[in-house]
Parts: C-alpha cells; sequence; structure tokens
C-alpha cells in the first residue's frame, strides 16, 4: 500500500492490546480485520470506505455510524441485509455492496 493511499483512508487502528485478526469478504475480496470491530470499522480501516454511492463515482464511508441513517446497507451471501455500524465482523462472513435483486 502507498502512503498515498494511506492518507486516504480516515480510520487507524489506536490499540495497546490487539484482538485476534479474523478475515472476511466484501463483494469477493478479503478484507482483515480485528475481533470485536463492527463491518464498519472494519471496512473503512482497510478499504477507506463502505460502499459506492449509487448515483456518483463517489465512496460512501456511512453516516451516522449509529444504525439511525441506513447509509452503511449490506447483504449477506445469504440475502439477509445488515447495517455496517451496528453488526460485528464474523470470521469467514462473505457479504455484498449490491442488493440480491440488483445482482442477479
Amino acid at each position: 500500500m502507498t502512503l498515498e493511499k494511506c492518507r486516504e483512508k480516515s480510520f487507524k487502528r489506536l490499540c495497546a492490546i490487539a484482538p485476534p485478526v479474523i478475515e472476511f469478504a466484501v463483494d469477493g475480496q478479503s478484507v482483515m480485520a480485528r475481533a470485536g470491530e463492527t463491518v464498519l470499522v472494519a471496512l473503512n480501516t482497510e478499504l477507506g470506505h463502505v460502499r459506492n454511492f449509487e448515483f456518483h463515482h463517489e465512496r460512501r464511508a456511512g453516516f451516522c455510524f449509529m444504525g439511525a441513517c441506513q447509509d452503511c446497507w449490506l447483504w449477506k451471501t445469504s440475502g439477509e441485509r445488515i447495517r455496517a455500524c451496528t453488526s460485528l465482523v464474523e470470521a469467514g462472513m462473505s457479504l455484498s455492496t449490491v442488493a440480491p435483486e440488483v445482482r442477479a
């Protein structure tokens, strides 16, 4: 990762005792997280964003961070919709930033 890419990210882990690292996937891309992190924190820390904006070429990082705005909806491969800001990362979970009916 380049220094320029690191500067794009607004989240950095500051932790004296690091919880175990777990892996999950978003849109087929492997993402590393720490146990106990929300999906939103993990994605912003590792990728610098949660999803792409539907109406522009911009990326979204979440808005309210407390489950009120619905800006961070993602979908499990089962089709279940989750809020990234209130859902904890689970090892091996697979998520999509695109609704199942749009992917089909």
